[in-house]
């Protein structure tokens, strides 16, 4: 124990900070529940409402609605005129809560709190044990994912991230052969199998949920030039088929055996062929992320879900937060001679790696 004297006034100011963080972790709390129940959708398209009213829109309970309000308010989220009461959502705040505000709906992120909240009696037993967790004790973690990618990679990818690889645009229309490794419920592939018709599109996800989704979408649109597999990546082996263009869009960092991973993607790889592989933007070094704008936050969801889900296939814990040094080391080892790191002016979140065997 440190029986040094201490500055008050920074011993003051961390208290008030910690109940700072306290509150938003309450709001973050509230706004996915307002996100998951459509409540921001409905105040949007209303002035002014009472609870009643504004439950009544929603189909929800007027109690439950009413104390959500009431977090809402005193979180400076939404407005309250004392007469009724009524409550109303200012426009500056619904351009980044609603599903029409998507892709800067910040609600969907907020889903990550209490979906990791759900395992803290499992992750605490973890710390004791070193053992992992598996993706089947994550409720709703591909649900939650596919809304981030939606966010975060699909609606950039076609104006913003494929046009990252010089030429490779003007190739998809040609008609190339590509895979995305980790696709999830294949939302990334099914835009550009629809919006590149002569190519041929794979995914592979170790998700069979995932999977069927992905199935079942691309015959929703009429897409027949994209196949899905389940397939857990660990045993992932060419087996003599090639690809010109691989993605991996936030998959990397999960897998038991990244290296391996990697060095089985550049053995996949047609001669001249390019892996682009999306990931979190950061360091490898805990004192150079200490700026992040999301670092907690990214830190608290490799603690939770990253790591664990990687020890539990046996995997090194790699984590999302493995940082730019790492991934590059660990892209050259897999045979890449040629790695470039781009980022987009709009993505904080995240880097671009491309890499080239040659």
């Amino acid at each position: 124990m440190n029986n040094g004297s201490i500055d008050a006034a920074r011993a003051e100011a961390f208290a008030g900070r910690l109940i700072e963080l306290y509150n938003g972790g309450g709001l973050a709390l509230m706004i996915s529940i307002g996100h998951r129940t459509g409540l921001f959708d409905v105040m949007d398209g209303m002035t002014s409402a009472t609870s009643y009213e504004i439950a009544r829109r929603a189909g929800l309970s007027e109690r439950y609605v009413r104390e959500w309000l009431g977090a809402m308010t005193v979180g400076k989220i939404v407005e309250c005129d004392p007469n009724g009461p009524r409550y109303s959502l200012p426009r500056e705040h619904s351009a980044f809560l609603t599903r029409d505000s998507s892709p800067n709906n910040m609600a969907v992120f907020a889903q990550y709190i209490p979906l990791l909240g759900q395992v803290e009696d499992k992750i605490v037993a973890r710390f004791r044990s070193g053992e992992g967790l598996p993706y089947s004790e994550y409720n709703r973690f591909h649900e939650v994912m596919a809304e981030d990618s939606g966010q975060t990679v699909v609606s950039a990818l076609l104006d913003s991230i494929l046009p990252l690889v010089p030429q490779l645009p003007e190739a998809l229309s040609r008609g190339i052969d590509v895979l995305d490794i980790g696709c999830g419920a294949g939302r990334a592939l099914n835009l550009m199998a629809k919006h590149f018709p002569k190519s041929r599109f794979y995914g592979f996800d170790i998700s069979e949920e995932a999977i069927k989704v992905g199935w079942y979408e691309s015959r929703r649109a009429g897409l027949f030039n994209v196949y899905f597999e389940t397939k857990d990546l660990t045993d992932f082996e060419p087996n003599g088929q090639k690809w010109d263009l691989i993605t991996a869009f936030d998959a990397v960092h999960d897998q038991a055996q990244p290296e391996k991973v990697l060095a089985d993607i550049a053995g996949a790889l047609k001669p001249g062929g390019t892996f682009l592989m999306q990931d979190i933007a950061g360091s490898a070094h805990h004192y150079q992320n200490i700026d992040h704008p999301v670092g907690p936050l990214l830190y608290a969801v490799s603690c939770m879900h990253c790591v664990p889900v990687s020890l539990a296939q046996g995997g090194a814990g790699l984590g999302a937060m493995w940082g730019e040094e790492k991934a590059r080391e660990l892209l050259s080892r897999a045979g890449f001679k040629k790695i470039e790191t781009r980022k987009l002016a709009h993505d904080f979140q995240n880097n671009f790696y491309i890499g080239m065997l040659q």
